[in-house]
């Protein structure tokens, strides 16, 4: 027994190795345990991620929106278009149904046996000055039987040319519609998790973004944008919802829209043709009414109030309101509609 105590301590002294292995393993459990993170693998995101989400869902859920309104555009024009098409082939069909009598008559005429040729008109003519005459008819007749032929023609290309532009029309229009289902289905998607992100914000967030900032009284400009801008600003606390078009509601495009609109100033309905319309002006040149794009695809719009804050229908969760002008999201472009 005792020689096999003597052998133990003889492998542990014989073998420091083995004590150093163990006390390393020991220390670096400690030090392991030491910086893994105490908090569950689940922990919730800080308020601050949670609301940056929601904005960056938003944004996204204002560009589909625009992107629908925008394919419903189209379909309004496309429609359009069709509409003329069908009119313009049967006004073309009509022609040609009249050019074909007239051809037909004079055909079965000919074929019935009139002689049209200057023999004919020789030989029954009583005088000379009758002959002129049965010339002078035959001429017409000839005449009139070559335009009865350019006109059929030229009326049967012309409805075969509105036939190709209604049916051409009557694709495009599908796909439009095929377009906008698809984006609606999209929109309704991304505003759905937009909507679950909103409901994770602590009570202090919402309140905050419920929050209609300031309401105080603010004095426009004369003029033309002055008008349209006193409209924005009186809007201040409507709330927002996408493809609204007032007036207790707006997204953002429409809010603008309505301004010009109370204006007396025609502006197109989405952010990307309002980031076309006026002409352009620069940032140190922003005075009130300008319309301000945001974001490369031109998603989102704002007006100015002045050189420093901008009147907006941000997104939902949040009424219309006063922002500063480079707190909204980068810049796209700035027009300005009435000098």
């Amino acid at each position: 027994m005792r020689q096999a105590h003597e052998k133990e301590d003889r492998d542990v002294t014989s073998h420091p190795s083995r004590r150093a292995v163990r006390g390393a393993f020991v220390t670096t459990a400690a030090v392991v345990a030491a910086v893994l993170p105490t908090t569950p693998g689940n922990a919730q995101p800080s308020a601050a991620d949670a609301l940056a989400k929601f904005n960056e869902l938003s944004q996204k859920a204002t560009q589909l929106n625009q992107d629908k309104l925008k394919a419903q555009g189209d379909l309004t024009a496309k429609q359009g278009e069709l509409d003329r098409a069908k009119a313009t082939l049967a006004t073309a069909q009509e022609a040609a149904r009249l050019q074909r009598g007239q051809v037909d008559l004079l055909t079965e005429v000919s074929y019935s046996g009139a002689r049209f040729n200057q023999l004919s008109a020789l030989l029954v003519s009583d005088s000379q000055q009758d002959f002129l005459n049965r010339m002078s008819a035959l001429n017409i007749l000839a005449a009139d039987n070559a335009e009865a032929m350019r006109k059929l023609t030229s009326a049967i290309d012309a409805a075969d040319a509105a036939t190709r532009t209604a049916d051409e029309a009557t694709e495009a229009s599908k796909k439009l519609l095929a377009e906008i289902d698809q984006k609606s289905a999209d929109l309704q998607k991304q505003l759905n998790d937009a909507r679950t992100q909103y409901d994770s914000l602590s009570a202090s967030t919402k309140s905050s973004l419920k929050n209609g900032g300031d309401m105080s009284a603010i004095q426009a400009p004369p003029g033309t944008a002055g008008k349209a801008l006193q409209f924005a600003l009186d809007q201040r606390g409507d709330r927002y919802v996408h493809g609204a078009t007032g007036p207790d509601a707006w997204d953002c495009s429409s809010l603008i829209q309505a301004a010009y609109r109370f204006a007396n100033v025609s502006i197109g309905r989405t952010s990307y043709d309002q980031a076309k319309a006026g002409r352009a002006v620069s940032r140190g040149e922003v005075k009130p009414g300008d319309i301000i794009v945001y974001y490369s695809g031109q998603s989102h719009v704002a007006m100015a109030v002045d050189s420093v804050r901008a009147v907006h229908a941000s997104t939902e969760g949040v009424p219309v309101r006063i922002a500063d002008i480079d707190s909204i999201g980068p810049i796209s472009v700035i027009r300005r509609i009435s000098d």
